[in-house]
């Protein structure tokens, strides 16, 4: 299609180097749309005639029909998904396909197509997190009120819910949705009209090709709007973040799931064995989301790197900004729905978890609020005291809250028997009320809220 300066064809090797149909034929939805909206808009301006416009809508009409049932072939010759669907129009609807590129480049037509096949991305995997949050919210208020340990440095440290700690993965979850929203937002303009990158001469309607493809109107710089990957490495940074917040919950359910802990049993669905010992049950599904997110962060920097040099306008090496994308999305779709499947199918072992709190002295912080509240005493002193009475407890291998009166008025006198009304764990969570606490009252306030929030935007 551009031989006409050449008189030579290119070498195998180039032909293979050059060639991008086999990553980007996934694209062929978004490349017909764009070209629908373009034909209907060279009919309407008068561009073309309005018989041609209407042979070139059936065209491709027909072409989509093909690839919808046959699927899209990879032939080399033809370099990108892009000139492969010029060349089956042809076939469909002889020369009059010729018209269709008028007033239009490659630069211009690939950006718009890249974009709106992001765009429909972006969408696919915030209704894919809005699942995963209502998984979290459902198990959340299942375990309002069963108690955990709550860890620093991996250290039990004070008493929390379950709901609480899932929830705190509906918050992450909820800041990737709207960095997705952000990332869209900026995304919904449309580059198609800007040609190879100076515009065009032809009498086009810019705005009627944005509305006809959903965009909230035109890029505003021909320049910018085909060199432009802002929007890819947006969306690799907010799936990076996601998968980061993912790649945690993971590990967490690794953890977990492991015999020390034994605070969840993963479900058949989402366990492996091993080839040589019979009682192995490997969190695998976990494991793989958990490494996916490297790649995931891979593929953004690759991505970043690519465009970090590239003089305006368009460069060959764009070409390479669809693989890392479609790698990020391919992944990180699976990360979402292995996330959601062990959130819903997984047996909390809350009686392991209810025994670890008791065991690790997590109430030691209620002991040394409960001094300073009662007795007046200052926090600093307060800490030392309670930090004698763990070693105490340490030292007889029984729990904080067994400690008798005797032995705690032997650390410091100005303790009473009121002190056992806050070292259990339910009381150490129950106090803890303030906004965003662990509180099973608070939890479950979240967890209206964020049910509200849902249905205000239509999760």
């Amino acid at each position: 299609m551009w031989g006409g300066r050449f008189a030579e064809g290119p070498s195998a090797v180039m032909r293979e180097i050059n060639a991008s149909i086999p990553f980007d034929k996934r694209m062929w939805r978004q490349d017909l749309r764009g070209s629908q909206a373009h034909a209907a808009m060279l009919g309407a301006q008068g561009i073309v005639t309005p018989e041609d416009a209407a042979a070139l809508g059936t065209g491709i009409e027909l072409v989509a029909a093909d690839f919808d049932a046959d699927g899209v072939p990879v032939d080399l010759a033809l370099e990108d998904i892009h000139m492969l669907a010029e060349s089956r129009l042809a076939d469909k609807i002889g020369a009059t396909a010729g018209r269709l590129h008028t007033a239009r480049s490659r630069n211009d037509q690939v950006a718009t197509d890249f974009r709106l096949w992001v765009r429909d991305s972006t969408d696919e995997a915030d209704r894919a997190l809005a699942v995963l949050q209502d998984a979290l919210l459902a198990r959340a208020e299942e375990h309002a009120a069963s108690v955990m340990p709550g860890f620093t440095h991996l250290q039990a440290a004070q008493p929390v819910t379950l709901g609480h700690h899932l929830m705190a993965y509906y918050e992450m979850i909820a800041r990737d949705r709207s960095r997705l929203t952000d990332a869209r937002a900026r995304m919904n303009l449309c580059p198609l009209g800007s040609a190879a990158l100076a515009g065009t001469g032809f009498p086009i309607d810019r705005e009627s090709t944005a509305s006809a493809l959903g965009f909230d109107g035109p890029t505003r710089n021909s320049l910018d709007s085909v060199s432009d990957r802002d929007f890819a490495i947006e969306y690799l940074t907010a799936a990076a973040q996601c998968s980061l917040h993912l790649s945690r919950l993971a590990e967490e359910f690794v953890i977990w799931a492991s015999q020390p802990f034994g605070f969840v049993s993963l479900s058949d669905q989402w366990s492996t064995g091993s080839s040589i010992m019979p009682q192995k049950r490997n969190p695998d599904a976990a494991e793989l989301v958990r490494g996916h997110s490297g790649r995931i962060v891979g593929s953004l920097v690759s991505l970043m790197i690519t465009m970090k040099g590239l003089p305006l306008a368009y460069s060959k090496d764009m070409q390479d900004d669809k693989p890392p994308v479609f790698e990020a999305h391919d992944l990180l779709g699976l990360s979402i729905a292995a996330m959601t499947g062990m959130i819903e199918s997984a047996t909390f072992r809350t009686d392991r978890m209810r025994a670890a709190a008791e065991a690790g002295f997590s109430t030691a912080t209620d002991l040394a609020d409960w001094l300073v509240r009662e007795a007046g005493i200052p926090f600093r002193e307060a800490h030392h005291i309670t930090g004698r009475a763990v070693a105490r407890a340490e030292a007889d291998g029984i729990r904080l809250d067994q400690l008798s009166i005797d032995a705690l008025k032997e650390i410091d006198a100005r303790i009473d028997e009121r002190v056992y009304g806050v070292l259990s764990v339910d009381a150490s969570v129950s106090s803890r009320t303030s906004f965003g606490g662990t509180s099973p009252v608070r939890v479950r306030e979240a967890i209206a809220a964020a049910r509200a929030r849902h249905e205000e935007i239509g999760r």
